[in-house]
């Protein structure tokens, strides 16, 4: 995508989606009989830009461009289909480097510059797009129509500007691959909690963008947010795909070595000027990363980082995660109190986390029959079966525990 998408030039994006597409369905319906080949990403580049090639030529549009357009495509793309793996996949490196930065070009709205990154870069569709934003699909859709629209008529470049000019695109860039990791640590969709690719994708393009910003604080911190949360990864379910809690998960299991380059991230994060989301989100991640077991977990310093966390981002969904710290330091009813008194709760009651964080306060406060209505709550909005299967049974716990209560 990002290839084609450098070659034939940004205002030809849906064709570039399109033909990518096309080109992975012939893949699926002739690899079975022919093998797979030795380079699959060149053969996938090569049927795509063929289709594309084919497409244009039909269009009038292309006609009167095509003597002085074919040479650079050809030359450009033939080189890298040609070359050792190494070149190919430094072009592939290079190409979506130049790609995210043109999804957030500074005269499209930043929400329209990290959504139009999750579609392309992200491979997301407008349902996973709209439960990363708490937001409608029909107006993912609009946002995307819209920014495709901006990048065609203004003729985008996918060239690189200067270093400085690309520094007001970095935080949509790291939002959006902050999404991206996060749609894979609980997927909105489909039939697993996890998406391990797409936070490895996320953390690969986030190295990638970090080593051409090594002096962003914020690309560093990003980083050691995700590694510290994908070391996780391996518990957070058991061998049939249920849910694991952080309280029930085997911590041997936790990947050392992503611990490990998280804290080296964390690490060069150190000394900025001015502390961001990610310092603060990586911080919280941390001690739960290192602490040995769930009853040595520093919960007055997670407070203290979320406390300061929606000074830096007043977020709702932040504020959900901050009560669960509440109530580990100051008990449940102090944890349902800052629930009922969060600004902007109204965004988050069709969130299935905020119901879930009340069930289990109202249960630890000794009150079942309001968890299991929180429960059943969550239940009805949960979008995975396995959370629906993982509700349920809390939902049975908390049912049990209204007959057991006087």
């Amino acid at each position: 995508m990002a290839i084609l998408a450098r070659r034939f030039g940004p205002e030809n994006l849906a064709l570039a989606e399109d033909v990518v597409q096309d080109a992975l369905l012939k893949a699926m319906q002739t690899w079975p009989f022919t093998g797979v080949p030795d380079n699959p990403s060149a053969w996938i580049l090569q049927t795509a830009r063929n289709r594309a090639i084919d497409h244009l030529r039909r269009s009038r549009q292309w006609q009167s461009k095509e003597p002085m357009a074919a040479g650079v495509v050809e030359d450009g793309l033939v080189s890298a289909l040609r070359a050792l793996t190494p070149r190919f996949e430094d072009e592939i490196q290079d190409s979506q480097l130049r790609l995210m930065f043109v999804c957030c070009h500074p005269g499209l709205p930043a929400d329209a510059q990290v959504a139009l990154t999750l579609k392309v870069l992200g491979g997301f569709g407008e349902r996973e797009i709209a439960a990363a934003f708490l937001a409608h699909e029909s107006a993912i859709a609009k946002r995307l129509v819209r920014a495709r629209q901006f990048l065609r008529e203004e003729k985008i470049s996918t060239e690189l500007p200067r270093p400085d000019e690309l520094a007001p695109r970095l935080a949509a860039v790291h939002q959006a691959l902050y999404l991206m990791f996060n749609e894979g640590y609980k997927a909105s969709q489909g039939s697993s909690l996890l998406r391990e690719d797409l936070c490895a994708e996320a953390i690969r393009l986030g190295e990638l963008v970090a080593s051409f910003f090594d002096q962003s604080h914020a690309s560093h911190a990003l980083l050691a947010l995700m590694y510290f949360n994908a070391a996780r990864l391996p518990a957070r379910t058991d061998p049939t795909g249920n849910i694991l809690l952080l309280l029930e998960q085997d911590r041997a299991s936790w990947d050392r070595t992503k611990i490990s380059r998280g804290l080296a991230h964390l690490t060069a994060s150190a000394g900025s000027p001015q502390v961001n989301r990610f310092h603060l989100e990586a911080g919280i991640a941390a001690c739960h990363a290192l602490a040995p077991n769930a009853a040595a977990t520093d919960w007055e310093q997670i407070l203290d980082l979320y406390d300061q966390l929606l000074r830096v981002d007043p977020s709702p969904v932040a504020a959900v995660n901050r009560a669960v710290a509440v109530a580990k330091v100051r008990g449940a009813a102090a944890g349902l109190q800052a629930l009922a008194t969060m600004a902007d709760r109204q965004a988050v009651e069709a969130y299935s986390p905020l119901h879930v964080v009340s069930g289990q306060l109202w249960l630890d406060h000794g009150q079942p029959a309001k968890a299991v209505r929180s429960f059943r709550r969550a239940w009805e909005l949960a979008t995975l079966e396995v959370e629906r299967e993982h509700l349920a049974r809390r939902i049975a716990a908390a049912e049990k525990a209204c007959e057991l209560s006087p």
